[in-house]
């Protein structure tokens, strides 16, 4: 099974590098690793317990948004139109490889 590598940079600001296997979501990923994503929605993209902002760079390679996730994502007080994101959206496949994802603030 293909793994890729991801920074994330936690609440505190500490970076740490993880794998991302192709079976995971992004959310799925964050969670394995005992990042502090509540993720209540189980990954349904109803919740935005999983928000995370992708570099500038890496955005535009994730992927479009869907309705649900963009209004769910603008009503969050720290949504920024080009880096957020509900990781629970983000595959695999979503070129986030090598990229470093900060973990937005509850």
């Amino acid at each position: 099974m293909s793994t890729k590598r991801i920074n994330v940079i936690d609440r505190e600001g500490n970076e740490h590098s993880v794998g991302w296997s192709a079976d995971q979501s992004l959310m799925e990923v964050l969670r394995d690793n005992d990042f502090p994503i509540l993720a209540s929605c189980g990954g349904t993209a109803s919740c935005a317990t999983c928000h995370v902002f992708l570099e500038k760079d890496a955005f535009p390679s994730s992927g479009e948004r869907s309705e649900d996730e963009l209004e769910l994502l603008a009503e969050t007080d720290t949504y920024i139109a080009d880096q957020s994101r509900l990781s629970c959206q983000l595959t695999y496949e979503s070129s986030c490889g090598g990229a470093t994802v900060t973990i937005a603030p509850e």
